[in-house]
């Protein structure tokens, strides 16, 4: 029910704060064009931790009981959606087209150069390890076990964003699989990252119309979400399956394109579409 609840509430916040908000992302240097040619306002990512905060803030202000398992889970939760955020925002916005993925980063490094998507994969890592610590985790192997898979789930998250609402919709699935495969002992540990995938869920219609782009400010948020949530609920075995697989994805992501792939097979072709309005 906990879940539930914070799902809904993190998902009408969001709206909430988008509807107020929505005047600003007007600015001329948030405007981006879309694959359809139309300019969008991106890094609306942002929305995602405001609600966040709102949340958090209005909790302390009307004196809810915050020593509880699911305290714990919101402000690891709020602390990885904030870095994340910003992290993804500066690509959002200085990014200049150059030295995409891995190896185009990695490349620009070895000439010392650090790309703005460069600092994101390094400074995402960095930060996904001082999350896991928050969790009073102190083996080297476990925090860089739990580090990588939470950034590799991220940067997965900003890989997906090529569509309106696919990144969202593929972690409010993840999400769900989370949900329910987890115990109900470890439920409340879902808590912070069910609350940034309500928010999301909450800007999931305006994005499926065309009216924002989430950008990498909030595609990096919902991934490293799903990633936080693995780290919370599953042991190591589990998690060394999970980060195997995002190794995987993220290395096939060099040399195959997912919208490819996605149009080219029928029932992921309608799941990316439902809801959306795309090119016949």
């Amino acid at each position: 029910m906990i879940l539930l609840a914070t799902f809904l509430l993190a998902g009408a916040t969001s709206c909430l704060v988008w509807l107020a908000m929505r005047t600003t992302f007007q600015a001329p240097g948030l405007q981006r064009t879309n694959y359809r040619g139309a300019p969008v306002p991106v890094g609306a990512g942002i929305v995602l931790v405001v609600a966040l905060l709102v949340i958090e803030a209005g909790a302390a202000l009307v004196g809810w009981e915050v020593y509880t398992d699911g305290y714990a889970s919101r402000v690891y939760a709020t602390v990885l959606a904030t870095g994340f955020c910003l992290l993804g925002l500066f690509d959002d916005l200085a990014a200049e087209g150059d030295d995409r993925g891995f190896r185009g980063h990695l490349l620009a490094m070895a000439k010392g150069r650090l790309t703005t998507g460069g600092l994101k994969v390094v400074g995402g890592g960095l930060l996904a390890i001082v999350v896991v610590h928050l969790n009073q985790v102190e083996a080297i192997d476990e925090l860089l076990i739990g580090g990588a898979l939470i950034a590799l789930a991220a940067n997965l998250g900003n890989l997906l964003d090529r569509a309106p609402g696919r990144c969202t919709k593929v972690a409010l699935v993840a999400g769900a699989v989370l949900v329910a495969a987890a115990a109900a002992s470890d439920r409340p540990w879902l808590v912070g990252p069910v609350a940034i995938l309500g928010a999301g869920a909450g800007l999931l219609a305006f994005d499926l119309r065309e009216a924002l782009m989430l950008g990498d400010a909030g595609s990096n948020v919902l991934g490293a979400a799903v990633g936080l949530g693995v780290v919370l609920t599953t042991g190591l075995a589990v998690q060394l399956v999970v980060l195997a697989v995002l190794v995987g994805l993220n290395l096939l992501s060099e040399r195959v394109s997912f919208s490819r792939v996605i149009d080219a097979t029928t029932p992921l072709r309608w799941f990316d579409r439902l809801g959306g309005r795309r090119p016949a």
